[in-house]
Parts: C-alpha cells; structure tokens; sequence
C-alpha cells in the first residue's frame, strides 16, 4: 500500500530531474550571468610594455655588484606588475651627463633618468611635474631638504629617493703611529686641518723625499670633493637673481686655502691637480700613503669590509676644516631622484609613477644602508643606529649645501674645476683663475641670451 502511495510522486522528481539534466546546460548557455569575477592569483595591470630606465652605478656592499641594488628591485616589480618590463641602461658618472644631453636634444630620452635634481634638465621642459601623483601624507612623509632639492619653479619634478654627502675619511693608524689626535668631535678649524696633516706628510722609506701625505684629492667634473674648503669662508656662487659671485674676498681666500694645501704647506702629493680620481683612491685605501681623503660616504663601508678582511686600517670621520663661516662646509648634489620624461600615454606616465613610489617606497629606504647612503624619508628611521662612523655623517647633512639651481650649472661648473685646476698646478694666480672664470661664464651667459 505505502509504496502505491509514493509512486506517482517518485514518477515526477524523476521526470524533472530528468529534465534538469538535458535542458539545464542549454538554458545556462543561453541565459549565463555575467559574474565580474577576478582571479585572486592574477594581477591586474592598467598599462603593459617596456619602461626605459637610464642610471648610474650604485656600489652594493653587500655583495660587491654596482647594479645590484636597483636590479633586484625592478624584478620584484616586474613579477608584481606582469606585462610590464623595466629595460635598464647603466651609465657612466663621466659621460652620463653628455650622453643624457645628447639624448634630449635628439629626443630620444629615456622614460626615466636620476635627473629630477638636475635644474639644467629641468628648465629644458622635457619632464613631467608629479605633484599631482603625491599625496599630503607622502609629502609629510619626505625630509625637507629631499622635497627642496626636487622643486622648482613652483612644481615637483620627481621622486627624491637617497641623500649622501662628502665627508672627511681619516686613516687612524696614520693618525697613531705620528701621535696625532684626530679632531675632537670631527671638528677642526683651516689652522688645525694643516697642523695636523703637516705632521702626517713624512719620508718612510728614508730616501729623503716625501711619500706619505696628509691629504689628497682630485679636480674634476662634477666632483666637489675639495669645494668644502673653497666655500669654508663663506663664498657663493650665486645670489638670488643668478647673478655670478664666485669672485669676491671670500672666494680668493677659498682658493688659497686650497692652493696653498699644496703650494705652501706642502700636504698633498705633486700629482695633486692631474691625478684621476682612480689613483687618488688608491693612494688612500690601497697603498695606505694618505691620512685625510674627501670622498662619499659610500667609501665607509668599502673600508670597512677591508679592515674585517685583514687588508684595511682603522678610519674615522671628520668634517671639512671650519673657516670663516662659521661652521662645517660640504656641497655636492646632496639629493638623487628619478624625474620622468615626457610621456604621450598617460597611462604609461601612471605605470612610471607606480614604479619609482615602489622603488622608494619606505620599506626599501630601510634598505639603502647596503649603498652607504642615507634615507630620504622620515619613516625609514634610523637606520644607522648600530654604526657610529654613518651616524656621525649623518649629522653633517645639514651643514651639505646643494649644487646651484641654475639651468647652465653644467658648462659653468667645467669652467670652474679648470680655473681650479689651472690655480693648484701653479699654473695661475688664484686672482687670475677666478677672474678667467668669470670671464668665460660671463662670455657664455651672454651667448646663451642671443637669440
């Protein structure tokens, strides 16, 4: 009886399962919904395509590569952001500047440059502004001095991302086996700077010549290694309306300084003037025959490395000898950052935004310890805390005068370092060379108004 009850019922679900079966797929074929469904594994990326990244060396301590540093980054992008591709062109700090030059005046840039502090790219209008791109809290978040060096005219021309300075590198064991003491603090006065590297400069090898040095140096193109003791009294080079001052009291009283460093109290070696930067270097941390050399701070932890190997010396720092100015003088160009080039599709301009805020985003600034250079941004921290020497030249940031915000800084800038060379080599009065100088940029400012 029970299962005559169910039948008819049990006949129907069959029938409509049935029926679920042969027409359900094709109703769905033909109805589907439309689900904006995303694939949680694949990213979605607004641009695809090749960004051309044109940068200069960076040595790694960490592992001795001069590319590695940014290399291992542009690949976490690339697997973050796929269909994209940064293409890399490593450039030399000599030519560089030439060929980037060259390429602008071709039109054949790159997407992205370190030239976003460099007012002579910048007043060329080939560089997009990115204040649009920042926002307040990233403002805040970037040191004043790194937002300073990246502004002009009233607009941001990039993304600052590490600060460095030149600093004074002692060698210690120089510094004890003549019984010197090492200026107390880093601070020493011009008076003290030459007391102390007279008594450095010696015979060792007893052949009645000279051949360890108190100090050395070079003179060249965009290297402002000595020009903490050309400014230490206070000389400019331009006041606010770009007129040229580099040719006052204060200047020839630089220079002489610098001059006499060779000429008069004999601390640097002959070659001083026409030695490369390369044999000044070696000089220093190879054959261990000079006692103070300005140089970046990337050479702390070169030296470093050496001295835990068994081949280096102990070092110190030291800031450049205070004139009359009053306090320590470094200059250089303090900040580096990444400008953009003009770009015709804004959406490549948005995907080269998203790379150099990757780049320096805060959790890599925490990283630029392996450069031996400093953070630009407040939320990195301190990242210098547990070593001493880069904690002390950290401080000195602040006594760092940036290059001139002046659009030709490059042609006035070779003028100069000649002048200087010419004056150190004897082969001009200081008040000649600063007079040829000034000349010669006043020669070339007026053929820069022709029309």
């Amino acid at each position: 009886m029970a299962r005559r009850k169910y039948r008819p019922f049990t006949l129907f679900l069959c029938l409509l399962l049935w029926g679920f079966i042969i027409l359900g797929p094709i109703y769905f074929l033909e109805y589907r919904p439309e689900y904006p469904y995303k694939d949680p594994m694949k990213k979605e990326v607004a641009w695809k395509g090749v960004i051309t990244l044109w940068d200069y060396p960076r040595l790694d301590v960490t592992n001795g590569s001069r590319y590695g540093w940014i290399i291992s980054k542009i690949k976490q992008f690339e697997r973050e952001n796929p269909g994209v591709f940064i293409e890399l062109k490593p450039m030399d700090w000599k030519t560089g500047p030439v060929e980037l030059d060259t390429a602008i005046q071709m039109k054949m840039y790159p997407d992205i440059a370190p030239v976003a502090t460099d007012f002579s790219v910048i007043d060329r209008d080939v560089l997009e502004p990115v204040d649009e791109y920042l926002t307040r809290e990233e403002l805040e978040d970037y040191k004043v001095q790194a937002l300073n060096a990246v502004r002009y005219k009233g607009k941001t021309w990039g993304f600052p991302w590490m600060m460095t300075t030149y600093t004074m590198l002692l060698n210690l064991d120089l510094f004890h086996e003549k019984g010197v003491d090492p200026p107390k603090d880093g601070n020493w006065t011009y008076d003290e700077f030459v007391k102390a590297t007279k008594a450095l400069t010696f015979d060792r090898d007893g052949n009645g010549k000279n051949d360890v040095y108190g100090f050395h140096s070079f003179i060249d193109l965009n290297s402002y290694n000595t020009w903490g003791i050309l400014l230490s009294d206070g000389a400019e080079l331009f006041d606010e309306d770009f007129n040229y001052r580099f040719n006052d009291e204060r200047a020839k009283s630089g220079l002489k300084k610098l001059v006499d460093l060779k000429q008069v109290h004999g601390v640097m070696p002959p070659s001083f003037g026409e030695n490369t930067e390369g044999e000044a270097w070696q000089s220093f941390y190879k054959e261990k025959k000079v006692a103070v050399y300005p140089v970046g701070t990337w050479a702390i932890h070169v030296l470093n490395n050496l001295r835990n190997q068994g081949e280096g010396f102990e070092i110190g720092v030291a800031n450049y000898p205070i004139g009359k100015k009053g306090i320590p003088v470094s200059f250089g160009n303090q900040v580096s950052a990444y400008g953009i080039f003009k770009q015709e599709d804004k959406e490549k301009l948005k995907m080269c935004v998203k790379f150099l805020k990757f780049i320096t985003d805060g959790q890599f600034q925490k990283d630029l310890g392996r450069l031996g250079v400093f953070p630009v941004k407040k939320s990195a921290g301190d990242i210098y805390r547990h070593d001493p020497l880069m904690a002390t030249v950290e401080k000195s940031l602040a006594y760092c005068e940036n290059i001139p915000v002046h659009p030709h800084w490059m042609t006035i800038d070779g003028i100069l370092q000649s002048q200087i060379r010419q004056a150190v080599l004897g082969n001009k009065s200081v008040e000649d060379a600063l007079r040829d100088a000034e000349m010669k940029i006043e020669a070339y400012r007026k053929m820069m108004q022709k029309p």
